[in-house]
């Protein structure tokens, strides 16, 4: 894939604008922004959004920031409801009832509550079915709109209002669900995991794989909350920075089966480094609590070791 993202970013327009009401600090919106980004001007778009962060913000009816088809959806439809417009769509195009010419790729977002929780039986049936949709789940680690209160993918310790950290739980008992192999399992011909880092290549570069790959397809994005992580404003790309550089949150994509891991640090940083800046897990620094960090790092290292394990089998038999 050729391409100038330096001039992508310059020339084509934003298609979720400013003036929509999410909060200074939060890694949703540019995550829309350069998912979008990576459509050909040309192609349209029918989004379908989740209840949650991103829609209560940026569609306050009769109000939009969304300069493509947008349909809000419940918290647990989002997979159903644009599995069923793109079915509406293929079968308009083959009646002949649509104009040549022009694409129309559908994307879905959603957070980790409406994702990893509430919507995952229709977003399982949507990407085993095998709708030509894209599936972004934009993870935030809790259900921030309605509270901070913990979904699934919230990562053992965190204090959260429904997992509180005090005397009689240490915040969050659970590991968090690994959402991205679940999505692998279903056998799709493209799965990744990105965040936005840097100047954005890795979440660009696999936005567009995704809305090009035909068939459904899922990326995993982590999208921070300044609210519920609890961390300064301006620190944003700093905390999605920490999470790659200590193998938190990975990045790699799943090409028909074949796990491709897109940076290995060089030195990996000890996951005291992502924790700290964060309100969430203030409790685990106090004295007495070195077993909390202790455990969080050995989680976090086997499941490096395991997305190691897995690339190095995969491109293994893929040779064979």
């Amino acid at each position: 894939m050729a391409y100038n993202l330096q001039e992508i970013m310059a020339n084509r327009p934003s298609r979720l604008t400013s003036g929509h009401r999410m909060c200074a600090g939060c890694g949703a919106p540019p995550v829309a922004r350069m998912i979008l980004r990576a459509l050909k001007p040309e192609d349209h778009a029918v989004i379908a959004n989740a209840t949650g962060c991103m829609e209560v913000s940026t569609f306050i009816y009769p109000y939009t920031a969304w300069t493509d088809s947008f349909i809000h959806t419940a918290f647990e439809c989002a997979g159903a409801t644009l599995s069923g417009a793109e079915a509406a769509y293929q079968s308009m195009k083959k009646q002949g009832k649509l104009p040549e010419g022009k694409e129309t790729k559908f994307i879905a977002f959603g957070g980790d509550g409406g994702t990893y929780d509430i919507g995952l039986q229709s977003l399982s049936g949507a990407m085993e079915r095998g709708h030509d949709m894209v599936y972004v789940c934009y993870d935030n680690g809790a259900y921030m709109n309605t509270g901070i209160q913990r979904s699934s993918a919230t990562p053992k310790f965190a204090d959260t209002t429904t997992t509180p950290a005090g005397t009689v739980i240490p915040g969050k008992m659970q590991p968090r669900k690994d959402l991205t192999k679940i999505m692998v399992g279903h056998h799709l011909p493209y799965v990744a995991q990105t965040v936005a880092i840097n100047n954005f290549k890795d979440l660009y570069e696999k936005s567009e794989k995704a809305i090009y790959t035909e068939g459904a397809t899922f990326l995993n994005v982590l999208a921070p909350c300044p609210r519920g992580w609890g961390y300064k404003t301006e620190d944003l790309m700093q905390i999605n920075k920490l999470a790659v550089e200590t193998c938190y949150w990975p990045l790699y994509e799943v090409i028909d089966g074949r796990y491709v891991i897109n940076y290995k640090p060089k030195n990996k940083l000890p996951i005291e480094e992502f924790l700290k800046p964060q309100r969430r897990f203030k409790h685990m620094f106090k004295p007495g609590n070195e077993w909390m960090i202790k455990e969080f790092q050995e989680e976090v290292d086997a499941r490096w070791q395991e997305l190691l394990n897995l690339e190095e089998i995969t491109n293994r038999s893929s040779k064979e």
